[in-house]
């Protein structure tokens, strides 16, 4: 084994102390708060086939594959079929194929080996690859698992691999950062969470916990790294903040693209968030010709995870609107508070920018419209409803569309409603600890609908 290779393969050499000799568990282990993705269990370890696990940067990737390994030898699987490798050392598909074979061919006969190949995008024509191990048969006896930051990942290789991804009902995994029911869960302070979900109805001393919680995950965005600094510095370190927008800027130009148009285009976002725009219009209010240029752009955000485009909705055929505004959010409040810091450095980021911003009546309410809307996007087809006004979330589920109005505040006032009570099925959430109405409209609590949106499904 390549000696690069040897740092995270320590299972090699001593099973049992793999937990302490590799880099991204020792660290793992010396935090306050350590989160195992329900993943661990979907991932299946007796299928052969092609894994694909896409995500963001930094939502903890590389350390679920570590989670996993170790799940592998704690059921006793021989540690010399287990193999990790980062695509960061692997120059192109002809390295890669020569890597895999010579290490499949040295892997001891067993039932299934595991080769799990970390950042797969690094290596060029990394698809080639893959295909020719697959058609050769080299694969027939192995789990492959990759992951990517590049969605499109899974896309090349559901059009790359038909037929060769194997038998197992899923194959393709989104990593997310925690989502708020997962928080609340590790944060630990609020008890009897699954218990209240399915009783189904919180007190108002819960509602309160849930809604401290709640301003806490505005924040951190559910990002570990962000959580653990909170809980060890009593704020985000600026390096943590520094490290997310640097790997966002460093992919946007390891796809041949100019950074002074990435940072025009960030700086236009964020001073039109929470707005409709079109393409054209975003090209006029910048030195860029083609509205195109800036789709790219957007659209390559978007790939990244670090953006998401939420369309308007056509209400008779549950499709987006090509033809309407979009609006631009970035998909975690722990994205929009990093990529503020790239453009308008501070030294103490989180008082200065993340504290303020929450505090601020305006950002905090397009905040939290951007944690619901991700939110739901991680189970539903989302959208909004663009018409007489405005309605923030249009979800899709059983063939039809849902209406929810995002409001954080106190107070609702029917002007701001005129679209959402049109609606039968309509709901408000907001800032309120107990169940309202207003128009016949049912309000709620909004961090306790989160708490329970997966049970939506």
């Amino acid at each position: 084994m390549h000696q690069d290779s040897r740092v995270h393969n320590a299972h090699w050499e001593s099973p049992e102390a793999f937990s302490i000799l590799d880099p991204q568990l020792r660290k793992l282990a010396k935090d306050p708060y350590q989160y195992a993705s329900p993943m661990l269990s979907e991932l299946p370890i007796d299928i052969p086939g092609i894994y694909i696990i896409g995500g963001g940067r930094q939502v903890g990737k590389s350390t679920l594959l570590k989670l996993w390994m170790k799940k592998l030898l704690d059921k006793g699987i021989n540690p010399k079929c287990i193999l990790y490798l980062t695509g960061e050392l692997i120059d192109d598909h002809h390295q890669l194929v020569k890597l895999i074979s010579q290490h499949l061919a040295e892997m001891p006969d067993a039932h299934m080996h595991y080769i799990l190949l970390d950042e797969i995008t690094y290596v060029t024509s990394w698809d080639k690859g893959v295909k020719y191990l697959s058609d050769a048969g080299l694969l027939d006896s192995t789990e492959l698992v990759l992951t990517g930051s590049d969605l499109v990942i899974m896309q090349q290789a559901r059009m790359t691999f038909p037929g060769r991804r194997g038998i197992a009902d899923l194959a393709d995994f989104h990593l997310y950062p925690i989502s708020f029911y997962e928080w609340v869960k590790l944060q630990g302070s609020l008890s009897g969470v699954d218990e209240m979900i399915e009783k189904g109805e919180p007190s108002h001393q819960q509602c309160q916990q849930l809604m401290d919680l709640f301003y806490q995950y505005l924040a951190h965005g559910g990002y570990l790294a962000a959580i653990n600094d909170i809980a060890k510095y009593d704020k985000i370190l600026p390096a943590t903040l520094r490290t997310y927008a640097e790997w966002v800027k460093g992919d946007v130009l390891k796809r041949h693209k100019q950074e002074h148009y990435l940072e025009e285009i960030i700086k236009a976002l964020l001073t039109r968030y929470g707005s409709q725009l079109t393409w054209n219009a975003l090209a006029q209010a910048l030195s860029i010709e083609h509205p195109q240029t800036v789709a790219d752009y957007i659209e390559l955000l978007q790939s990244m995870d670090a953006v998401f485009i939420q369309h308007a909705l056509l209400e008779d055929k549950l499709v987006a609107a090509p033809k309407k505004a979009k609006k631009i959010l970035f998909t975690d409040p722990f994205i929009y508070h990093a990529i503020q810091f790239w453009i308008t450095k501070t030294e103490n980021p989180y008082q200065e920018q993340i504290i303020k911003s929450i505090e601020d009546p305006e950002i905090v309410s397009l905040l939290v419209e951007t944690t619901v809307v991700n939110h739901f996007r991680r189970y539903y087809p989302t959208y909004f409803i663009k018409a007489a006004g405005e309605v923030d979330i249009a979800y899709i589920k059983d063939d039809q569309f849902w209406p929810i109005e995002i409001k954080w505040t106190t107070q609702f006032r029917s002007k701001d409603l005129k679209q959402i009570v049109k609606y039968q099925n309509a709901e408000i959430w907001g800032k309120t600890l107990s169940e309202k109405q207003v128009e016949g409209v049912p309000i709620y609590c909004l961090p306790w609908m989160l708490l329970q949106l997966r049970a939506r499904g």
